[in-house]
């Protein structure tokens, strides 16, 4: 597993953003497929994953996703690549947006939106070879307006809010080994609860480093319990860090080095370094 031989479980985001590239990178889709494909050379040595995030290269058209597909091939075929789509549609279309993440980017693993359902996700979810991060309590500000919704008891589950349901649901989902949990470090009170209801879905976390979420609790409640019983290196935990390495590019301290790979380098070993794996 790459996060037993990395030592950590850091997942490195990439949403390169035209107005925060360094200097000497041009504000243009080729400064910035420059800066990230740097970002992949001298960062994911250091991290279990890298996640792209797919929406900082739609939003310049066909040559942002070509681009994209152009990083992508730079990824060492032992890093496990994340593509940040929040996918999620009707089967047909669900079935469209397999391929395209798939088997044309090469992903492997996605991140799907719930919203409509388990059937909705199917087609994303039921490849033994790829990975569904299943959207369950995120980092943003405004999550709980509706995942913290209290919803009715069904069955075996009790009243409960939005977020617990589709973590409970998600247990059952694919054909197994297929399925693991988006849930935010921002809210260490919610990912201990989740944690408790989906004891071996493996976590991608999100909301550490510029969204200051609780380093702490992901150590404490985001490793997975093993189906024996026991844990394994990492606990399928990866705890995605984006802004806190990309912007150490253009936050040289006084007396250091002011070289862009040199800093996202040293910001990726800190990283790297705050999510040991764990026995």
């Amino acid at each position: 597993m790459r996060s037993a031989k990395v030592g950590s479980a850091l997942c490195l985001g990439i949403d390169p953003d035209l107005a925060a590239l360094p200097d000497g990178f041009p504000r243009t889709l080729a400064g910035l497929e420059r800066f990230a494909t740097l970002l992949v050379e001298v960062a994911a040595p250091f991290a279990a994953a890298v996640k792209p995030n797919l929406a900082f290269f739609e939003a310049h058209g066909s040559a942002g996703i070509a681009a994209l597909e152009r990083i992508r091939a730079t990824v060492p075929s032992e890093v496990l690549v994340i593509a940040d789509a929040k996918r999620g549609d009707i089967g047909t279309t669900a079935a469209h947006q397999a391929v395209a993440l798939f088997e044309v980017l090469g992903a492997d693993a996605v991140t799907v939106n719930p919203y409509l359902g388990s059937e909705a996700v199917e087609p994303l979810l039921e490849r033994i070879d790829r990975f569904a991060y299943v959207l369950c309590r995120t980092s943003n500000p405004g999550a709980g307006e509706l995942q913290g919704l209290e919803v009715a008891a069904e069955g075996d589950a009790p009243p409960e809010p939005l977020y617990a349901r589709v973590a409970r649901r998600a247990r059952t989902w694919g054909p197994g080994g297929t399925v693991g949990l988006v849930v935010g470090a921002t809210a260490p009170a919610e990912l201990a609860h989740v944690r408790g209801i989906a004891p071996g879905l493996a976590f991608l976390v999100p909301g550490v480093g510029a969204q200051g979420g609780d380093v702490e609790a992901v150590l404490a409640s985001g490793p997975a319990i093993a189906p024996d019983g026991g844990s394994w290196p990492g606990g399928g935990l990866l705890v995605n860090v984006s802004r806190a390495i990309a912007g150490a590019a253009t936050t040289a301290v006084p007396g250091g080095s002011r070289d862009p790979a040199t800093l996202l380098g040293e910001a990726a070993a800190h990283w790297s370094g705050r999510f040991p794996v764990l026995p």
